[in-house]
């Protein structure tokens, strides 16, 4: 289990498949109160032919460290592990708050970014009636209760109750310090008017029952990008849980169909 001292904190990550392989690294970065192993399915598939990176986020799974304050802090701990690992270059991958953190990479440092994939992801946070009175009771409720209203509105209708359960009590178990802290840096989190800028191609899939972040929120993201493509699955917000083998078959589409 590898690890990187940064900026205080060790974060964990996986460095999988062959240096030599086929195009770019893939670098797979997850969202809020999740871990590097929402990416499971994708390390197993695509590490067999390329060079595949995951970490967990400072104070998420087994990295240490609290949340980190700003979606920019996320982005540089991110840029770090690439730095470490020496790669100059990659086909970035993030869901939810990790395309928010993809997105800013893109944006700072495009010269890193071959390609980009915002899995259930936005580019300015922006919230349904429900979503918003959910926010403003956020410090009123017990942090358990405010974890699994987050997470049991993140699936699609009819998803197994018990494995929803199971993911609410691992999201739980996410420090209150780190999970409050990054709530905070996704609030605050707004590039939408400059999705103009990523000139490279892009892939935006989501979720058709995402009432997280709803799917019209996406589309103003397709809009505004100059070479997007967008995948609609039917899932809910956590389409790396919900259909792994459909969002790894969406991937390996755009990646073959952009040479």
């Amino acid at each position: 289990m590898p690890q990187l001292e940064a900026d205080g904190a060790l974060l964990t990550y996986d460095d999988e498949g062959p240096r030599d392989g086929d195009g770019v690294p893939l670098v797979f970065v997850h969202g809020w109160t999740a871990d590097r192993h929402r990416w499971d399915h994708q390390l197993d598939h695509f590490s067999a032919d390329r060079r595949v990176v995951r970490l967990d986020l400072r104070g998420h799974g087994e990295s240490g460290g609290a949340g980190s304050r700003t979606i920019e802090a996320a982005a540089a701990d991110v840029v770090a592990l690439l730095d470490h690992l020496k790669i100059e270059r990659c086909v970035l991958v993030g869901h939810s708050m990790g395309g928010m953190i993809a997105q800013t990479i893109a944006l700072a440092q495009p010269e890193r970014v071959e390609r980009l994939v915002l899995v259930g992801s936005i580019s300015r946070m922006t919230y349904s009636r429900g979503r918003g009175l959910l926010m403003a009771a956020s410090t009123l409720v017990p942090f358990k209760l405010f974890v699994a209203a987050n997470i049991q509105r993140a699936f699609a209708p009819g998803h197994p109750r018990e494995d929803i359960r199971r993911h609410v009590r691992a999201s739980a178990a996410t420090p209150r310090e780190v999970v409050m802290t990054c709530y905070s840096a996704m609030r605050a989190f707004d590039v939408l008017d400059r999705l103009g800028e990523i000139r490279v191609p892009v892939l935006l899939v989501h979720g058709y029952h995402d009432i997280q972040l709803p799917v019209r929120q996406m589309l103003r993201m397709a809009k505004a990008c100059p070479d997007a493509e967008v995948r609609v699955i039917d899932a809910g917000h956590e389409i790396p849980l919900e259909k792994p083998a459909e969002l790894t078959a969406a991937l390996d589409r755009f990646l073959a169909a952009r040479g």
